[in-house]
């Protein structure tokens, strides 16, 4: 080699090195400012607990604020215990068991996910309140009077924890149905082989691999339960959510409100670090997975105990809310049918698809720059721009106001000497609302897109790169296209997400700003949920899409997965 290729062989790779950190500061600050953005709310919240405290701190911080983490645990405890239950135990039997209706089951488990926990609520709470349906039977058949007999409470702690399970285990069904389709055979034979029960091997075997699986899909339960406000609310449960809404409208104080948000900071952070230990420590499946194991036959009572364990929550989950809704919307209705409840949907509708779009294309932009430049700074930047949904509506809500009513303000002391008032402009704006969408639900898009990122080979990428096309250009011509699956379901997610969010819309909607979720909200809370049924019904039905779209892609997932066996 000559001295004159030495000299220009260094300064080629150094021109390569600068021209990478090139590309990848472009990125990775674009992933921080993405970053930032969406944080800068819980980071607002986070600073008010460094402001003094307000006159009424102290009174809630030794009277109520006690209660409300007391039964915010205790309703986390109680949802885990039920959704592991029925997630759990409806995801192995499905997997290893045959039973009459299996098949139709393996996807029909997922439809509770149309249905949003507070409008079950609703609908139970009337079939079985004292002058329901269910308690009027009863007294017809027994002859018991009112005081003669003990009927629970629908609305209590407990009664809220079963309204949330009843949506919310398919989240523990999905995850732990694929970690047990994935499992070897060879796993559970041996088990048997060394003498063990069905029931035994399931516990010392199969569930300990399962176990990461099932410790993200109670994550994402328990992430839906410390921010859920319509549920605990109407049942009058006091948790850290409806603390917000009472510190906030009753006394009128956004300080001490963003205080307790705070603390279900506290509680999202700290079910994000259980997730990630719940996934160490175990491997999934220690051997390397030669063929799924094979259904095992039920007979007798059995076959059928099975069929009933896994018709109930679909059962209470879907078709009886649904059912009742139906009816209503049939014989009653929203009186405000026609020009006015349209309006209410188009709300909805606008609001929750831009906040799709701009939520897909920030998740195709974190996704692309994570595979360009997979650095950890950029790792860290897209996991806290990712953190959203484990944060509580109500808490985005809170830093999203105090940040807008601070800009308003320094806006309106800017300009107060050029003689006019502007007023509030970014306080209780559409503009709000909708960024408080992206802020929550951008995780639900990037995981979306970045599945579907992983499965195009780099090898498309270096071809178009040899060809002299910019990343941009390698973006638009060749993941683009071959994404439009994963960003349609990306977009529909955050879409159907976002068309069911209850505390940010009922906190941040301009003045007179009335939607599907929220006229639904207010109707059921008045006693009229014959009038709420027709909102109520088309949040379901729109519900209905990406649940089917899971169920189908269930259904060709056990399909691929009996055909390679």
């Amino acid at each position: 080699m000559s001295v004159t290729e030495k000299d220009r062989r260094p300064r080629g790779l150094r021109i390569g090195e600068r021209a990478r950190l090139r590309l990848g500061s472009g990125w990775t600050l674009a992933a921080l400012a993405v970053a930032l953005i969406v944080l800068a709310p819980s980071l607002t919240v986070l600073w008010s607990l460094t402001a003094p405290a307000s006159e009424n701190w102290p009174h809630l911080r030794s009277t109520v604020l006690p209660d409300y983490i007391l039964n915010t645990l205790k309703l986390m405890a109680l949802v885990a215990t039920m959704t592991a239950l029925i997630g759990v135990g409806t995801a192995w039997l499905t997997v290893s068991t045959q039973f009459p209706g299996r098949r139709l089951f393996n996807w029909a488990l997922v439809l509770p996910l149309a249905t949003p926990a507070y409008i079950v609520a609703y609908v139970y709470t009337d079939l079985l309140s004292f002058a329901g349906p269910v308690q009027t039977a009863l007294r017809s058949v027994t002859g018991w009077e009112g005081g003669e007999y003990h009927f629970p409470p629908v609305r209590s702690l407990s009664g809220a924890a079963a309204m949330l399970s009843l949506v919310l285990y398919p989240y523990v069904y999905l995850l732990a149905r694929t970690a047990f389709e994935r499992q070897s055979a060879a796993l559970f034979d041996a088990a048997r082989m060394l003498g063990a029960r069905p029931w035994r091997a399931f516990l010392r075997v199969a569930l300990p691999c399962a176990r990461p699986a099932i410790a993200g899909g109670l994550a994402l339960a328990l992430m839906e339960t410390i921010s859920d406000f319509g549920v605990v609310d109407y049942f009058a449960v006091p948790t850290l959510t409806t603390g917000i809404f009472r510190t906030w409208f009753n006394l009128g104080d956004v300080l001490s409100a963003a205080q307790i948000a705070a603390w279900l900071f506290v509680f999202a952070i700290a079910l994000v670090f259980i997730e990630i230990i719940g996934r160490r420590g175990r491997v999934a499946n220690p051997l390397a997975r030669d063929r799924a194991a094979e259904p095992r036959a039920l007979h007798g009572v059995a076959r059928w105990a099975a069929s009933l364990a896994c018709a109930l929550p679909v059962i209470l989950g879907f078709v009886i809310p649904a059912g009742v809704l139906l009816r209503y919307a049939i014989l009653q209705g929203d009186p405000l049918l026609g020009r006015s409840f349209f309006g209410f949907a188009w709300n909805s509708l606008f609001v929750a698809a831009v906040a799709a779009v701009i939520a897909t294309a920030l998740a195709l932009l974190l996704a692309y720059g994570e595979r360009l430049h997979p650095t950890r700074f950029n790792r860290i930047s897209i996991r806290l721009a990712t953190l959203g949904y484990a944060l509580p509506g109500a808490m985005i809500a809170i830093g999203i106001l105090t940040l807008s009513t601070g800009i308003d303000h320094a806006f309106a002391g800017a300009v107060d000497g050029l003689g006019f008032s502007p007023g509030l402009i970014l306080t209780g704006s559409i503009a709000g609302l909708t960024f408080a969408y992206i802020a929550r639900f951008l995780t639900a898009a990037y995981n979306a897109t970045h599945s579907g990122l992983e499965k195009i080979h780099p090898a498309l990428d270096a071809a178009a790169r040899s060809l002299g096309a910019t990343p941009r250009r390698v973006l638009s011509a060749v993941h683009v296209p071959l994404l439009r699956g994963a960003l349609a379901s990306a977009a529909l997610i955050v879409f159907i997400d976002a068309m069911k969010e209850l505390p940010a819309t009922l906190l941040l909607r301009p003045f007179n700003f009335e939607t599907l979720a929220t006229r639904t909200y207010r109707l059921a809370s008045d006693e009229k949920l014959g009038e709420a049924s027709t909102a109520a019904l088309m949040i379901v039905v729109l519900g209905l899409i990406p649940a089917i779209l899971l169920s189908l892609s269930i259904s060709r997932g056990g399909a691929r997965s009996a055909a390679s066996n």
